[in-house]
């Protein structure tokens, strides 16, 4: 039998521009996608985020074998562990002569694989991930002409070299960013008419998914009661013009607002799509310029939308791999305490936190604010070790995948990296959650007060941070003041919010036990 060449496709591979469909000889080359156990319990995953990337998995296997190519495939019935479990079995069953594969989103998984060919003698080729927008060392080159990374000027590289958003060689506008436009919040009546989200019901591919979970993988975090994610390439483009017909108008000026009970407001719920590639960035992008050419939608909208994809996106990316193997050691603030019990049950009396915990429980699903100013700014302030708090944003987000999420939770939420993504840590007290939603409005505790019983923990954590690190704060230009802060309060102010947060800390998830 003539050996063939195994091409690897991933579950966040799931796009037919891919490279490895170019060169395929469809008479000896095999296809490859595996469902493991790891990918779901290591860390453990929100179920839907499992019921999201098998579900994609199992449609785009049926499109493969539509076109008939060769595919093999394993499902969690198949009880692999792991994808050298699963490979091991392929190449103990069919004479391979070498691999191919698109370059994983997760440099741990890379290595794995290539481990596991290498000790059956067989080379593997990497193929470029075509899917984004920057080129193969592309972000290197700029890299090494600046003495340090910044986003803005990164994003600024793209438009100008892209032409996105440019007119005769200027930004549209005349402005690279709107981000002042973009920070406002709701007035005391709430959001205005909140488009209705597209319905996926459940097919029989999500079903099946779903029952094996139960069966194979029964002790995942999360609900699943309200599964509503677009799981093949049309739904993803139904959801696309959904957003830029709906939403985009409105997402310019509330993209940092938070609301109770209502955990999408006017985002786009695309990033799922985008980060598995059902989606490419370059036809998001494409449908939210034609949008504002159109006059459909604002400035402020379309250019914060296209920033958060073109600028953030490829820039999270470039430092994900350029820091690849470094990553998971970061741990610069020595934080050391555990995460606690509420990021997996909810449970606790702090609105803020209970609404931003509960909808990625149900959902799997935070808008970036909430990541970041919610459940990343209490864990910062908490102190939780940060593989501990990256475990839990990679498992529980159904768009997670560790080139974005990583740098995102490591760098930019918890200032692990010492100031790789980000210039400072990202902390606020309970005045900004306030500011930006009425969760404090339906909560115990005052947003304004540090001690007492009724003190706001976000404040109180706030203000022992800025203690704990008083050297690094005050050194940092920008958070110069809130240092100069704390030293004009009284000792005796200073001794009561280190006394409240003491308190906290000790007695914070055993309360949360028995509520």
């Amino acid at each position: 039998m003539t050996a063939s060449t195994l091409n690897l496709i991933l579950g966040d591979q799931l796009n037919w521009d891919s490279l490895i469909w170019q060169d395929v000889d469809k008479d000896n080359d095999l296809f490859w996608m595996a469902e493991v156990k790891q990918a779901s319990t290591n860390p453990t995953s929100n179920i839907n985020r499992t019921v999201f990337f098998l579900a994609a998995m199992r449609h785009f296997a049926e499109d493969i074998q539509d076109k008939n190519y060769s595919l093999l495939y394993s499902e969690l019935k198949d009880g692999f562990d792991s994808f050298s479990d699963a490979l091991t079995n392929t190449l103990r069953q069919h004479a391979i002569s070498k691999a191919r594969g698109v370059l994983p989103g997760d440099y741990q998984v890379m290595q794995e694989i290539e481990h596991c060919l290498k000790q059956h003698s067989i080379e593997i080729e990497w193929i470029e991930d075509n899917h984004f927008i920057a080129k193969r060392g592309e972000f290197k080159q700029w890299l090494s002409e600046r003495k340090q990374p910044t986003m803005e000027y990164w994003y600024r590289h793209l438009r100008k070299s892209r032409r996105i958003l440019m007119v005769d060689g200027k930004p549209v506008g005349d402005k690279w960013n709107f981000d002042k436009n973009n920070r406002t919040s709701f007035t005391s009546s709430g959001p205005d008419n909140i488009p209705n989200a597209p319905n996926y019901a459940v097919d029989d591919v999500s079903q099946s998914v779903i029952n094996d979970i139960d069966t194979y993988l029964p002790s995942l975090g999360g609900n699943i009661d309200e599964f509503n994610w677009p799981i093949t390439r049309r739904q993803a483009l139904y959801q696309l013009r959904h957003f830029i017909d709906n939403c985009l108008p409105q997402f310019g000026d509330y993209q940092d607002a938070m609301w109770t009970d209502e955990p999408f407001l006017y985002h786009a719920r695309l990033s799922a799509s985008l980060n598995v590639k059902l989606l490419h960035p370059m036809e998001v992008i494409e449908a939210a310029q034609q949008a504002y050419e159109e006059k459909k939608a604002p400035i402020n909208a379309v250019e914060g939308f296209i920033r958060q994809i073109l600028g953030w996106r490829e820039y999270i990316r470039g430092l994900y791999w350029t820091h690849r193997d470094e990553w998971l050691d970061f741990n610069a603030l020595d934080a050391q305490r555990n995460l606690p019990d509420v990021y997996w049950t909810a449970d606790t009396d702090m609105q803020c936190l209970h609404q931003s915990v509960k909808q990625v429980l149900n959902y799997g699903y935070g808008h970036h604010i909430q990541r970041l100013m919610v459940t990343g700014l209490f864990a910062l302030l908490w102190q939780v070790k940060p593989k501990q708090i990256h475990q839990w944003y990679l498992g529980m987000y159904i768009d997670a995948v560790s080139w974005v999420e990583v740098p995102n939770t490591l760098g930019m939420s918890q200032y692990a990296d010492g100031g790789i993504v980000g210039s400072k840590p990202y902390i606020a007290s309970g005045a900004y959650i306030n500011r930006m939603s009425n969760y404090c409005k339906h909560c115990p505790y005052d947003p304004k007060k540090a001690s007492g019983d009724d003190a706001c923990p976000i404040t109180t954590l706030y203000w022992f941070f800025i203690d704990q690190h008083n050297d690094l704060i005050s050194s940092n230009h920008r958070l110069a003041m809130q240092a100069k802060n704390w030293s004009n309060k009284s000792a005796s102010d200073q001794h009561d919010i280190r006394e409240r947060a003491q308190w906290l800390f000790s007695t914070m998830n055993q309360q949360e036990k028995e509520a």
